[in-house]
């Protein structure tokens, strides 16, 4: 491994123990030498790599920004299929991947109030409920969705992902649904 290979697999393994201290303890409870000692480095290295614990929750947040966009630029041929292509893209990385339900969670704490307002600010820029209210609009115009407030019924399916993701943070092994439950909030 080079010695680049070598820094960029450090700045991964503080992202992800990171990610997992400020899922939960919370941003304002989490001290960079928690974090430090959970991965058994000194708090001068993690300097190294994040100038602070600020710093280091914004690069996590702009993470969970930039893979929140993925599925917004797929290509679908019906609204429903986004959907479904969405969840089965989700839970098929939810169940090796034990991060991906954690940045549901920390992207959630993160537009709360105690978080610096910039990183509030970007972790608020990322509305899938307004962007999925449109394409669901599409598919009530193709009868593919129930009938009712397009932004309501977008909520309603995010909020369930948020929990799912969220129970799937607390236990990694439970179950998770089948896609055509939660296509089922929508469809018609």
């Amino acid at each position: 491994m080079t010695r680049n290979e070598q820094k960029e697999e450090r700045r991964k393994q503080i992202l992800f123990k990171a990610l997992e201290l400020f899922v939960t303890k919370g941003f304002s409870e989490t001290k960079i030498t928690d974090i430090s000692q959970a991965l058994n480095i000194s708090t001068g290295l993690l300097f190294h790599y994040y100038e602070s614990k600020e710093q280091l929750y914004l690069a996590l947040v702009q993470m969970g920004v930039d893979g929140t966009s993925t599925p917004q630029k797929n290509s679908y041929s019906t609204p429903l299929e986004y959907f479904e292509m969405f969840l089965r893209g989700l839970f098929a990385a939810t169940a090796s991947q034990v991060w991906i339900p954690q940045m549901f969670v920390l992207m959630n704490q993160a537009r709360r109030p105690g978080i610096p307002e910039h990183i509030r600010t970007l972790a608020s820029s990322v509305n899938q409920v307004e962007f999925s209210a449109r394409i669901i609009e599409q598919g009530q115009k193709d009868g593919l969705f129930k009938k009712g407030d397009a932004t309501a019924l977008s909520a309603t399916f995010w909020s369930s992902i948020q929990g799912i993701m969220e129970e799937h943070t607390i236990n990694p092994a439970l179950p998770l649904p089948e896609v055509s439950w939660l296509l089922d909030i929508i469809r018609a």
